[in-house]
């Protein structure tokens, strides 16, 4: 009895370390204004975990069978979360919208697999790393984009 509440406190814990950093990402959203925010970071970050969670638990019940192989389940996270992003992107007066938005998603999804995985250092590195991404490089674009927009000779793409 005492050796299955360890593991499903362990459980617990894994979840729960995921929604929260799930939420500290979706708070930045939240911050810049962005239609996905905290709860559907934590969502996305929760899901990831609870199926590496369910997934390593199946598989510690058919120990020894070749067909289980909770790899698998990981897999089928990332093709599931990119059809979810794929709905955030669209095209708004021909310019393309959302894709910073449906790659956090992405991202948060992977956060959700280590920490569902009790990978709690690459889980808790992958947070900060994102928001350092989503703040720090948000303002280093901002000024490259200023700094565009001043130059009257722009350099040509090619095929221009």
């Amino acid at each position: 009895m005492e050796t299955l509440f360890i593991s499903s406190a362990d459980l617990v814990i894994r979840l729960a370390v995921a929604v929260l950093l799930g939420v500290l990402v979706g708070t930045e959203r939240v911050l810049a204004h962005k239609t996905a925010g905290m709860r559907t970071y934590a969502l996305v970050s929760l899901g990831s975990a609870l199926f590496v969670v369910i997934s390593e638990t199946v598989v510690s019940h058919y120990i020894g069978r070749a067909d289980v192989n909770p790899t698998q389940v990981a897999g089928q996270i990332v093709s599931g979360i990119g059809f979810l992003g794929a709905g955030l992107i669209i095209f708004k007066d021909s310019k393309l919208m959302g894709l910073t938005t449906a790659t956090g998603i992405w991202v948060s999804a992977g956060i959700g697999m280590a920490a569902g995985f009790g990978l709690f250092a690459i889980a808790i590195s992958a947070t900060l790393l994102t928001l350092f991404i989503f703040i720090a490089l948000w303002y280093v674009e901002q000024r490259i984009i200023k700094i565009a927009e001043k130059d009257p000779n722009p350099p040509k793409q090619i095929g221009d």
